[in-house]
């Protein structure tokens, strides 16, 4: 048997997040394309306007989606005014707040599109410049407060999309000044493979990071809520426990054991960390002689190693009642 818990809402959320930044980057790319007024090949003109268009509406879909699902996540929960509010957040406020201010100009730019038709073109194009801004806070903010953000496919998205925009941009203004184009293509490239590099630099040096309960812990001592069941047979038995530590790190745990008399004859164990969904699958090593507890050894996908002891006390029907996890590395 195995665990089956799966925290949905924290990886909507993440989901979510990680597609607006991909359409916020492609959204901004066909817009450095349309300012240049050059045709792509096999790609008329109205086409890349089409989907630079539908491509901001997409955006602006995930990054709903990005924080509805933030708003009911129950590991680190937002107040609605954190939501809003910039730089309020008790979890990593700086790289938070960024993010909540590029949303917040991204909706005043999508109410300028609207009323485009009752402003001045000229006017409507100084807030649109506010998209680079958008992009930037996003870039920012995914590579501070992403969970996944050490990720090599994460970190893979966001160095192509950082050298594209980064290396577009350059481009672009060296050749609105009247620069060669070949000036402006080297330095479109220097600029994009510089800030592209910046990018896992900054990630690694882990700048700002700060939130107040812990991250797939390596060792925490938490209560254990639950059930145990236990099937006895003639000369082999099951017991099976699911639960659930809260506290300082929110695990969810599963332990199946099949036993004889004096021995354990095959064991499972598995500890899934909310809401990263790293799972520590490993055995159970030592049932307690009074029955109440046992200890186990799991290993995490990095190949850290952990040793978790779970202990209760006796009560009636399958409820653990006043049951503790504690973890600790190996």
């Amino acid at each position: 048997m195995h665990l089956t818990a799966n925290p949905i809402d924290w990886y909507a959320a993440r989901a979510g997040g990680i597609v607006a930044y991909v359409l916020l980057s492609a959204v901004v790319v066909a817009g450095l394309s349309l300012s240049s007024k050059r045709n792509l090949p096999h790609w008329p003109r109205f086409a890349v306007e089409d989907v630079h268009r539908f491509g901001g509406l997409l955006t602006g879909t995930f990054i709903a989606i990005h924080v509805a699902t933030i708003a009911i996540d129950a590991y680190l929960p937002f107040s609605p005014l954190s939501l809003v509010v910039p730089f309020v957040s008790t979890y990593r406020p700086l790289w938070v707040g960024t993010g909540i201010v590029a949303t917040e100009l991204l909706i005043a730019i999508a109410v300028t599109n609207r009323i485009r038709g009752e402003i001045s073109h000229r006017t409507w194009r100084r807030v649109h410049y506010l998209t680079f801004a958008v992009w930037a806070g996003a870039t920012v903010h995914a590579v501070g407060a992403g969970t996944d953000r050490r990720t090599p496919w994460l970190l893979a998205i966001e160095i192509v999309a950082v050298g594209a925009v980064s290396g577009l941009t350059a481009w672009r203004i060296l050749v609105a000044r009247g620069g060669s184009p070949r000036t402006a293509r080297v330095t479109g490239a220097v600029v994009a493979v510089a800030l592209a590099a910046a990018v896992p630099a900054f990630t690694l040096a882990d700048v700002g990071v700060k939130h107040r309960r812990a991250w797939n812990a390596a060792s925490f001592t938490d209560r254990l809520d639950g059930q145990v069941q236990r099937q006895n047979g003639v000369t082999r038995g099951i017991i099976s426990l699911a639960g659930s530590g809260s506290g300082r790190q929110r695990v969810l745990v599963r332990a199946d054991l099949l036993i004889a008399p004096s021995t354990l004859l095959a064991t499972s164990f598995q500890m899934e960390y909310l809401p990263s969904g790293a799972t520590c699958n490993g055995s159970v090593t030592r049932i307690h002689s009074d029955g109440l507890g046992f200890d186990s050894r799991c290993r995490m996908p990095n190949g850290a190693r952990r040793r978790v002891t779970a202990t209760w006390q006796a009560g009636r029907g399958t409820t653990l009642q006043g049951g503790v996890l504690t973890t600790q590395p190996l």
